[in-house]
């Protein structure tokens, strides 16, 4: 299991990351909000957010994100390619998960009673960008996202869990971090420095 540090920077300057994808449940509304309000207006990489929500009600996710987020925030549709850029929000009652460099959206079966489940939006990123993927596990209940923190480590992508303590839900976290795969735990507020730091060192910041 990783001890609790912060992520060395890396040396060069051009984005060492391609995609982004965060995974949250219960609490994870407001830990989103410290963790994309961290990002520059220049990150130079696609940002995937699965929140589990209720499918019953539409999601205003991408609005409230929006209004402390300086990167352009929106709810993910089908078939569009996926842009650096843009936080994509998934919907409610649907899976998100990237093939062939576009968003598809799925309503196959539940996984760990989610849908859109964090575990499918990992596993696909693993799949389609190896080592160029970071994952990252915020406040949740259950143990959606550790089967895919693992897939992401597999391909040899990065893998971040927010530290249970700081969670208003320490369970997901907390299942990351027991399958050995999570490379860096991290109090919320240091999650998005870590971030920009390790996919742009350029843009980061010197005291994360």
């Amino acid at each position: 299991m990783a001890n609790e540090r912060r992520p060395r920077p890396a040396q060069r300057t051009a984005p060492q990351f391609d995609v982004v994808a965060i995974g949250a449940s219960a609490g994870g509304v407001e830990a989103l909000h410290v963790v994309v309000e961290a990002l520059p207006v220049d990150f130079p990489a696609a940002v995937l957010v699965v929140q589990h929500m209720d499918p019953r009600h539409r999601s205003m996710l991408a609005g409230l994100l929006a209004r402390r987020c300086r990167l352009r925030v929106k709810q993910a549709t089908n078939g569009e390619p996926v842009e650096v850029g843009p936080v994509y929000i998934a919907q409610p009652g649907a899976h998100l998960v990237v093939r062939d460099g576009h968003l598809v959206l799925t309503d196959t079966v539940h996984v760990h009673f989610s849908r859109p489940s964090i575990d499918r939006l990992f596993e696909s990123v693993a799949d389609a960008y190896g080592d160029r993927a970071i994952s990252v596990i915020l406040s949740g209940s259950g143990v959606d996202g550790a089967d895919g923190t693992r897939a992401v480590k597999a391909k040899g992508g990065t893998t971040i869990a927010q530290s249970p303590a700081s969670a208003a839900h320490g369970g997901m976290p907390q299942a990351a971090r027991a399958t050995g795969c999570v490379d860096v735990t991290l109090p919320l507020e240091e999650i998005g420095p870590a971030i920009v730091n390790l996919v742009a060192p350029a843009l980061g910041y010197e005291d994360a």
